[in-house]
């Protein structure tokens, strides 16, 4: 089985430890994994802005790059909704490109979809082998409400032996969006703090997510409200024991 792994851009410049982990869960689950050292960014933030030629053209260049892999999975909800959503029902529908786009969204899976749906894995055993504890889990927006991406890293964490304690409103978006958080700095600002007062209130020392633009804007705001103590990673890094 051949499949490709899309980074994503964020992941590549400000947290690769993502990328080892997905790559290392992927492998161990006996997968040929491709990373085409040719990969950007899928376009999403090109699209949010209305720079629908740049998205464009950054999405026919993702095509290129993973056309011949038998499955393609990303460590994000937000990308895989880029290319699973957005390109196929909105930049090439009805274009003569809508086909190939449609035939690449559908062996296209957010990472923790991928390694329940497809691959099957079993996490069972890991519980015996490290000890992940307590944590809460939140919800990014793309990956819920584009991808329906709710229980599937859950069952892989509790598995795995991690205890979940639910914040109140783990739903709820922490104010990222992308550039929404740049435009409407205040919302977003007051967005994030109401996520870390749920997270506190959780009682869990550990902030899990599937999304590292969601984990960055919460994890600064942790920091900058004075909270030096919550860890906060992204799931495959704690599926494979990649957390310091």
């Amino acid at each position: 089985m051949k499949v490709g792994l899309f980074v994503t851009c964020l992941v590549d410049l400000v947290r690769p430890n993502i990328g080892f982990a997905a790559l290392k869960l992927l492998e161990d689950a006996g997968c040929e994994v491709v990373v085409p050292a040719t990969q950007t960014c899928c376009g999403q933030p090109g699209y949010n802005s209305g720079a629908r030629e740049v998205s464009k053209t950054l999405a026919r260049k993702v095509l290129a790059e993973f056309r011949d892999c038998d499955y393609v999975v990303a460590p994000s909800g937000s990308c895989s909704g880029q290319m699973k959503v957005h390109a196929v029902e909105d930049l090439f529908k009805g274009e003569p490109e809508e086909e190939e786009f449609r035939a690449l969204a559908e062996k296209w899976y957010e990472l923790s979809d991928f390694l329940l749906a497809v691959l099957r894995v079993d996490y069972t055993k890991l519980a015996d082998e490290r000890s992940i504890g307590t944590l809460t889990y939140h919800d990014s927006c793309s990956g819920l409400r584009e991808l329906n991406i709710k229980a599937q890293p859950r069952v892989l964490l509790m598995d795995a032996g991690a205890s979940i304690n639910e914040m109140i409103d783990c739903e709820k978006c922490c104010g990222f969006g992308g550039t929404f958080s740049v435009k409407l700095g205040e919302i977003s600002t007051r967005m994030a703090e109401n996520k870390c007062a749920n997270i506190r209130l959780s009682g869990a020392p550990m902030l899990v997510g599937g999304d590292l633009g969601c984990l960055l804007n919460i994890e600064g705001r942790l920091r900058r409200t004075g909270d030096e103590t919550t860890k906060v990673a992204h799931y495959a890094e704690v599926l494979a024991g990649m957390v310091k």
